[in-house]
Formats: C-alpha cells, sequence, structure tokens
C-alpha cells in the first residue's frame, strides 16, 4: 500500500498515455452524458487525445467553465455501442508548502464557498459534532487534514461492491467499509464539518496493483490553494490526471444514463512509462494535424 500523503515534493510534470474502452447494450432508446475527457485546468496540458463512439452518432460537447469539466452528450439507438477515448496528458506537480494552514471562513473566496456547504452524499451537517469531537481538538491546518486522512484509512475497509449509488459519507462512517469514491467522500464531509472547503477529484491514474479504474481523491482548500488527498492510500495523487471536480459524485460520474442501458465491459489501460501505448497517441496526433491543414 502507498504511503498516504497530500501532493508534494518539488514541483515537475510528467506525461500520462491513457486509453479507456467502454462497452455497452442499450435495450430501448436512450440518452447518454459522459464525462470522460480530461479537463481543462491549469495543473494539466492535455497533448493530443481523441474520442470515438460506434455506432456514429450526433455528438454534443459543453464544458463547465468553473471547473474545467468537458461533457459529452448523446443519443443512441437500441443495440451495441462503444466509447473509446484515448489521450496523452502532461501533469503538473506543484511544489509542496509544509505547515499550510486553515482559511477563516470570512475569508474563503466566493468561488469556494460552495464546497463548505452539505451536498448530496456529504452530510457535513449530521456529522458536525462527531467531527469536532474526533478532531476539533487538533492543530488547525494541513496536519489536521493529514489526521482525517489518516483515520479513514485505518478505520474504512476498502471493499468493492460494499457500497452502492445511493451510498452516503454517513452511511460509510457506520458501515466502515466502501471503495474510493466513499474514502474521498468521507474526508470532504470531515473537512467541511470543520469548516475546511473540501472537493471530489475524479479522474484517471496508475495503480501499483491492478486492475485500473477510474478514481476519486479530494481536495481541501488549505492556505489560499487546493491541496489533494487520496485517503485509499492506493495511487499517488500528484500523478492523477484530472476529469472531473465538483461538490460530490453527483458532479462528476463518469457516465450518467436515462434509458435502459447494461454495461458490458469496461477497459482502462494508463500508462506512465510511454511505450506501448505512445505510437496509437501518436498515430492520431498526425490525424489531427492532417485535417487541420485540409
Amino acid at each position: 500500500m502507498r504511503a498516504l500523503r497530500a501532493v508534494g515534493g518539488a514541483q515537475g510534470t510528467h506525461v500520462t498515455t491513457i486509453d479507456a474502452a467502454l462497452t455497452y447494450t442499450v435495450h430501448a432508446p436512450s440518452h447518454f452524458c459522459f464525462n470522460l475527457e480530461a479537463a481543462h485546468c491549469a495543473t494539466q496540458h492535455i497533448l493530443a487525445e481523441r474520442l470515438q463512439v460506434t455506432p456514429e452518432v450526433p455528438l454534443r460537447f459543453f464544458r463547465d467553465d468553473a471547473s474545467g469539466n468537458r461533457f459529452v452528450r448523446f443519443d443512441a439507438a437500441p443495440g451495441p455501442l462503444a466509447l473509446r477515448y484515448q489521450a496523452r496528458v502532461q501533469v503538473l506537480t506543484p511544489a509542496s508548502e509544509p505547515g499550510l494552514p486553515e482559511v477563516p471562513v470570512s475569508q474563503v473566496p466566493d468561488e469556494a464557498f460552495a464546497f463548505l456547504l452539505p451536498s448530496r452524499y456529504c452530510e457535513s451537517d449530521l456529522m458536525a459534532g462527531c467531527a469536532q469531537q474526533m478532531f476539533g481538538k487538533l492543530e488547525p491546518g494541513l496536519a489536521r487534514v493529514q489526521a482525517i486522512v489518516d483515520w479513514i484509512h485505518e478505520a474504512i475497509r476498502y471493499a468493492p461492491g460494499s457500497s452502492t449509488s445511493t451510498t452516503t459519507a454517513q452511511n460509510v462512517f457506520v458501515q466502515r467499509n466502501g471503495v474510493c469514491r466513499d474514502f474521498a467522500h468521507l474526508g470532504i464531509t470531515l473537512c467541511r464539518a470543520l469548516n475546511i472547503p473540501a472537493r471530489l477529484v475524479v479522474g484517471y491514474v496508475w495503480f501499483d496493483e491492478p486492475p485500473q479504474d477510474f478514481h476519486a481523491v479530494f481536495e481541501a482548500w488549505l492556505g489560499g490553494r487546493w491541496v489533494m488527498f487520496d485517503p485509499t492510500g492506493m495511487a499517488p495523487v500528484e500523478r492523477l490526471v484530472r476529469t472531473g471536480t465538483g461538490r460530490d459524485a453527483k458532479d462528476v460520474a463518469f457516465s450518467t444514463i436515462f434509458g435502459a442501458v447494461e454495461m458490458t465491459r469496461k477497459d482502462l489501460r494508463i500508462d506512465e512509462r510511454e511505450h506501448e501505448l505512445q505510437h496509437e497517441i501518436e498515430a492520431f496526433v498526425a490525424e489531427q494535424a492532417l485535417a487541420e491543414e485540409a
């Protein structure tokens, strides 16, 4: 298990190659909304990407300017459906700043204020007493958030299949098991209950122990910046390629489906070593250049 820590170390960059393939059986006319593409944000740069939907359908792309989250929507007729997203993304690792303080509520900027409030999966109002009892007497700042992360890692068992799409942070606290989004939701909830803005981040990252999957972590607002934490300890948070940022999983689901649909395959390949997938990315970079010249 990887040692738990926030984003840290000296500032640097690395490149991650992503190949995500999803297949479905559509049983009745349905509408899809996907959040699969790398987000537009200051900490990463998309070198190349391609999204394919088979069979071909009209696609509608849009972006949330505040978060940089990118979405694609489309209608699908009954039958098989396949999506493939390939990308090569350069990620910036911010330099660490030990001892970052908490920010008084009156000084929280407007754009971060919403992340102080309870949300669908993060009932910080209901868990305020518990958070105060467990962590209220600790020195405010990065160390207190790290204590929350360490406690979640020790107290909550990572158990695939133990939670559902309706499981909340309070449920996870009681049942003491969950998956990555549940760990992140609990971290967000305990932070908000202590008046620390916190938000969910999802994306692609290479795991030491496959299988690869979408991953969820959280960020806390400390010292006037967002600092990322992963209570599962499964992956290096500083290497995450961000696809979505939001209040909780309601904002950043990789797929939202309206209709009778069954997922039949989910295959993610994330490579930080730039070898077997690189030639595929280079090929569609060339295709993009030709298209721009045409």
